[in-house]
């Protein structure tokens, strides 16, 4: 297996990272569903790129999360998504049909 962090220290994720961030406003899009108001200090991949490398700049893949939001959508230890996180690839999935 690559190793993860690589694939997040260059140019083309940074200026990804922040046009993202800037998209979504700088605010969790998580916490934005229920009405909270809390700043994003993290982009996820919703269809982790490990399943999905030719995912990893796509703009619909990716949302701005706060590090809360982004620890309930993949499992802390082993990257694997969770319910949560699985529920914004089938909103992400109803979009692209």
């Amino acid at each position: 297996m690559k190793n993860i962090d690589n694939r997040y220290k260059n140019k083309r994720w940074e200026h990804k990272r922040t046009a993202i961030l800037k998209r979504d406003g700088y605010r969790c899009q998580e916490c934005k569903r229920y009405g909270k108001n809390m700043s994003a200090t993290t982009v996820h991949h919703i269809n982790p790129v490990e399943d999905h490398p030719q995912l990893m700049y796509a703009d619909d893949n990716l949302i701005s999360l706060c590090g809360s939001c982004h620890d309930q959508m993949n499992g802390y230890v082993n990257i694997i998504l969770t319910l949560l996180g699985m529920q914004w690839v089938v909103r992400v999935e109803e979009n692209w049909r």
